[in-house]
């Protein structure tokens, strides 16, 4: 990975506009760059391209190598919950990865619809063909996938707008205090470790609503709700409440009463309108086995 450092020898200027005038990069770049993490300026974690850099600023940024990349098709078993012409409903298994990154090329969401599905639409490039809204690895459930750019655009334009209904289950641990409530509290790179999200002052805007179904000894099981689409929402928003997911490696215990492979997160309703017919689509996907599983023991409980 190359490394470039700048110095700031100008009154202030936008860091992205800053980046991309000293470094050959183009505004674009720099913008994914610092999206990425990969910026940091006089040492800190920078992830708004809008930051303003002050005069005799350190700039250094983290550019990962070009690679030319044919992602190959794969046949991976796929639980498609609906197709037609235009999209496709996936329901997600836990452990699963979305879309290639980080130098993991083989395995992911994409390599199987690649596989499965004749079009995709483009507008995500080559790593990302197809994918609307993403899912984290160890968080199972339903995602939307376009087979066209048209669709594509107006499927992305409703989770902007907050059209597009997202519902997930999560079981937390300890008990809320309220049975209903949000988290209305922004989400950025974390200062101190530029692979976890944090609720930080500088974030992006960050607004989860939550409802108690059950409460169990020691868990509450809850409905969550998100009206925005930051990476790692719900688990930061959880663990901002003092009530992280269960099962979460990341933000959540050490120590987990069951032997898990991923937080118990499952997105389990997906609402939107049709972008070619109008038609509002709902679906909806149960927990998988190893959750209700453990919901049960709870219920009875062992």
């Amino acid at each position: 990975m190359k490394t470039i450092e700048l110095t700031c020898e100008s009154p202030s200027r936008r860091l992205d506009v800053f980046i991309a005038e000293n470094s050959g990069l183009t505004r674009s770049h720099a913008q994914k760059l610092i999206d990425a993490g990969l910026v940091t300026v006089d040492g800190i974690v920078v992830t708004k391209a809008s930051q303003e850099v002050k005069q005799d600023a350190t700039v250094r940024a983290e550019i990962p190598p070009d690679v030319s990349l044919n992602i190959p098709a794969e046949d991976i078993p796929l639980d498609i919950v609906y197709e037609d012409a235009d999209l496709l409903v996936i329901n997600k298994p836990q452990g699963l990865i979305v879309h290639p990154a980080n130098g993991v090329y083989t395995g992911t969401l994409v390599n199987a619809l690649l596989y499965h599905v004749n079009d995709l639409s483009g507008i995500n490039g080559v790593l990302r063909p197809g994918i609307v809204h993403r899912l984290d690895k160890d968080t199972s459930g339903l995602l939307v996938v376009a087979k066209n750019d048209a669709a594509h655009v107006e499927l992305q334009r409703q989770i902007q707008t907050k059209e597009c209904k997202r519902i997930y289950l999560a079981l937390l641990e300890g008990n809320l205090k309220t049975d209903t409530g949000f988290v209305d509290q922004p989400i950025g790179r974390s200062k101190t470790d530029r692979k976890k999200m944090d609720v930080t002052r500088d974030g992006r805007n960050a607004l989860t609503y939550y409802t108690v179904l059950e409460r169990f000894a020691g868990y509450t099981l809850v409905r969550f709700e998100l009206k925005t689409g930051r990476t790692h929402q719900i688990r930061v928003h959880a663990k901002f409440l003092g009530h992280p997911v269960v099962g979460d490696k990341t933000y959540g215990y050490a120590k987990c009463r069951w032997k898990l492979d991923g937080q118990l997160l499952h997105a389990c309703t997906l609402s939107f309108t049709h972008p070619t017919t109008g038609k509002i689509m709902s679906f909806s996907a149960p927990c998988p086995n190893y959750f209700e599983k453990i919901l049960v023991s709870l219920r009875n409980k062992v």
